[in-house]
């Protein structure tokens, strides 16, 4: 594809570049971290409890298991801190004493040959005395034991705006509902695997299929007792994460890492599928419960959401998480008033982590559930209780944060109800339902998305980007963002060629190896794009500024120039790099006490429609049709945006309508995919994705976040649907037919109850 000149004809920002890393992929020729060995390599096993919460009494190496041939690690091994570092540093890397779930690490053992661990495994007998659990969110929070803490509280968060006290006895109608969502497994295609080599010289080394080399770092460093210079942690090509690679790598890369170093030997661990869905982290299970006032004409006046996830036996990334849920409690709307009061408690099993929304999709499952719960008490459309209480230009959100772009949601949700023939289809359906056994309806949802760390997060993380000329004339961009099949590497090649008027073939990614770039950030919360592109963009041009200060570039010159210049100056001076470091922008304040002020430099915002087919013989719901229209910046590359929007919604029915956990004493009981059911792409509509661009000042070339955002919509809108199609409110996810089965029976009960009763007695 050609590039930009310097007259800035052409735009490799807006199209769709193909992806950098696409030929590798698709011809096989990309290396994984299990298609990677090194000579001398043994294979590491995990040895996990087999209760939810006790005291490890005794531990027993089982006859018939030839010992000597393996190395054992336990807790005493470690040679520096016993955690893995993340928040509060409260997950032990190994238990030494106590299990707090069913899946916790207390042997590493490593094998020359992978299939003798599996028998050895089998053969640790450990001793524990049991001590109760804890399993829900409710016994959790009566305090029936204090498993953490003082009070099982991880994390809490409380928003005040206005006076909420006042505005109960104004209000016209008062609402109250309470909302639920479970938990979700990521499920991405590779499982979670790293090797690690250790030298005594060099330290370790780690390669991996992860998102966040430098938390792996981190906790290497503390893990291990070594100085910084002496981890190095390489991303290997990755397939799939989700959230799901963010945290838990540190702990499979400290495992790895605490037998190689014990062995002398590379140590390689990649998990199976079984093991991965029951050990690592899932989507945070939440409750919530809104109580709200209303005029009678509609107008939100106040309320009180009290929210609470389930963060799991340890603290991890909880606290990130509920914030995201506590600020996204009130969706796109106006509240005048309103109070939120947030909380993460613990639970006796594996921690929950991080999943593309990360809080968002719960909190956003409920206001949006609510809103329709408003609609009826008021006798509005689901969409003009929407209209009527959208944020407009000028207004406040619940953290106070004034919308100071151009957004207009009566618009947005105008364009997508005209898409989606809403109106039509409603009457049609009206008339068609009570003739047959499939029931027809349409469901609308709301929503924002903040891109970005939320508050006071990017300035805390003060990223670093690097752009590298080369000397045969080319751009390399040093990161440490990763790609795991959103578009990384393409998007952020695109904003360099844009930024330096390069052809796209030009720049190239250096892999995200710690030894070689600089620390930019995690690859989370929607902020490559916006936050990392725009460092990129900024270095790209620092690189420029070298070459016209030394005299071998005059103004912006064509391509052709910019690599002569380039060369000349590395033949002189070796090197050639820029690097740009994280500012905050004017006009952006947080309070982190008072959790007040601008949450997010840019927000995204959406309206989906989702029409379904309700059968009631096998009480299956089918997604016939699903608009997904979404404002979110500058499109940086038209196939990977679609594509974004296209899994996210994927993900999203999911969540709403298939993915259910079920939980055994702290333990994940469907841990397969034979039993764990996800849509197929013959269970999923042609989803129609449509675009708003706004822009972002904030962002490179007008860029928001977009990989998120498709997650938060599409349970609520189809939830809405099913109600819309058979009267009965249903307020929790996932939605399956043995829930619908009960609702229709609990309806029609209610109604023979109704019509048996005796006139006045009602």
């Amino acid at each position: 594809m050609g590039g930009v000149s310097g007259s800035q004809t052409e735009h490799i920002v807006g199209s769709s570049a193909p992806r950098k890393e696409g030929r590798d992929k698709v011809s096989g020729c990309a290396r994984y971290i299990d298609d990677l060995s090194f000579p001398h390599m043994l294979y590491g096993a995990t040895v996990r409890s087999q209760i939810p919460r006790g005291k490890i009494k005794k531990i027993d190496f089982g006859p018939g298991v030839a010992w000597n041939e393996f190395v054992i690690v336990s807790a005493k091994d470690i040679p520096g801190r016993n955690w893995v570092a993340l928040i509060e540093n409260d997950q032990p890397c190994l238990a030494a004493d106590v299990v707090n779930h069913p899946e916790e690490a207390i042997l590493l053992l490593a094998h020359p040959r992978r299939h003798a661990l599996p028998k050895a495994v089998a053969a640790v007998e450990i001793e524990y005395e049991a001590l109760p659990a804890v399993f829900t969110m409710d016994s959790s929070e009566r305090q029936e034991q204090i498993i953490w803490g003082t009070d099982n509280v991880f994390k809490s968060y409380r928003i005040e705006k206005g006076d909420v006290d006042s505005v109960w006895a104004k209000a016209d109608y008062i609402v109250e509902g309470e909302y639920s969502t479970g938990a979700q497994e990521q499920l991405y295609i590779e499982t979670n695997g790293v090797i690690a080599a250790f030298d005594a010289e060099k330290g370790i080394t780690v390669w991996g299929s992860l998102q966040c080399p430098y938390y792996v770092h981190k906790a290497l460093v503390e893990l291990c007792g070594l100085p910084e210079d002496k981890v190095r942690v390489v991303q290997t090509e990755t397939g799939g994460a989700f959230g799901g690679k963010e945290d838990y790598p540190s702990m499979i890369a400290a495992h790895a890492s605490l037998l190689a170093m014990k062995a002398g030997r590379p140590v390689k661990i990649i998990y199976d599928r079984a093991e991965d869905m029951a050990a690592t982290t899932k989507r945070h299970p939440s409750r919530t419960r809104h109580r709200t006032a209303l005029s009678k004409d509609g107008k939100i006046l106040g309320g009180e959401i009290d929210l609470v996830i389930d963060g799991g036996a340890y603290m991890t990334l909880s606290p990130v998480v509920l914030s995201r849920a506590t600020i996204h409690a009130g969706g796109p709307y106006y509240w005048p008033n309103v109070r939120v009061r947030a909380k993460a408690v613990a639970t006796n099993t594996p921690p929950h982590g991080a999943f593309r929304g990360f809080g968002a999709p719960q909190a956003l499952f409920a206001i949006e559930r609510h809103m329709e719960r408003l609609a009826r008490a008021v006798g509005l459309s689901p969409a003009e209780i929407r209209r009527r209480n959208f944020l407009q230009p000028g207004q406040t959100t619940i953290t106070e944060q004034v919308i100071n772009e151009p957004i207009d949601l009566g618009k947005l949700l105008d364009r997508a109800l005209g898409l989606a023939d809403y109106e039509q289809k409603k009457r049609r359906f009206a008339k068609e339902n009570p003739l047959g056994s499939e029931k027809k309806g349409m469901g609308i949802a709301a929503f924002l998305h903040g891109a970005g760390f939320t508050g006071s997060g990017e300035r805390h993380l003060a990223s670093v980007v690097g752009v590298e000329g080369s000397a045969d004339g080319g751009v390399k961009v040093l990161v440490s963002s990763t790609e795991f099949g959103q578009g990384t590497n393409t998007v952020l090649c695109q904003i360099a060629a844009e930024a330096l008027g390069l052809p796209y073939e030009d720049v190239t990614m250096a892999r995200p190896d710690t030894g070689e770039v600089p620390n930019s950030g995690p690859t989370v919360a929607s902020r490559t794009a916006m936050v990392v592109g725009k460092l990129v963009a900024s270095a790209a041009l620092g690189l420029k500024q070298t070459l016209v200060a030394a005299g071998l570039l005059k103004g912006n010159g064509t391509a052709a120039e910019f690599r002569a210049a380039c060369r000349a100056y590395v033949a002189a001076h070796q090197r050639l790099r820029s690097l740009a470091r994280y500012e905050s922008p004017e006009g952006i304040y947080w309070d982190d006490q008072k959790y007040r002020g601008e949450a997010y430099a840019a927000f995204t915002w959406a309206i989906y429609v989702a029409e379904v087919t309700v059968n009631l013989t096998s009480y299956s719901t089918r997604v016939d049709d699903f608009v997904a229209l979404q404002e979110v910046g500058r499109v940086m590359n038209p196939v990977l945006a679609r594509g974004q929007i296209l899994g996210g919604v994927a993900q999203g029915i999911g969540f709403a309508l298939y993915e259910k956990v079920e939980w055994r004493e702290g333990r994940m009981a469907n841990s397969q995919m034979t039993n764990y059911t996800i849509p197929t792409s013959a269970d999923l509509p042609a989803v129609r994705v449509f675009f708003e661009e706004l822009g972002n000042r904030y962002g490179a070339f007008g860029a928001k976040g977009i990989g998120e955002l498709p997650m938060d919509g599409p349970a609520p809108a189809v939830v809405n649907a099913v109600e819309d199609a058979l009267g009965i409110p249903f307020d929790s996810v996932p939605l399956l037919p043995e829930s619908i089965f009960e609702g229709v029976e609990r309806a029609a009960a209610w109604r023979a109850t109704t019509a048996r009763t005796p006139a006045g007695v009602r």
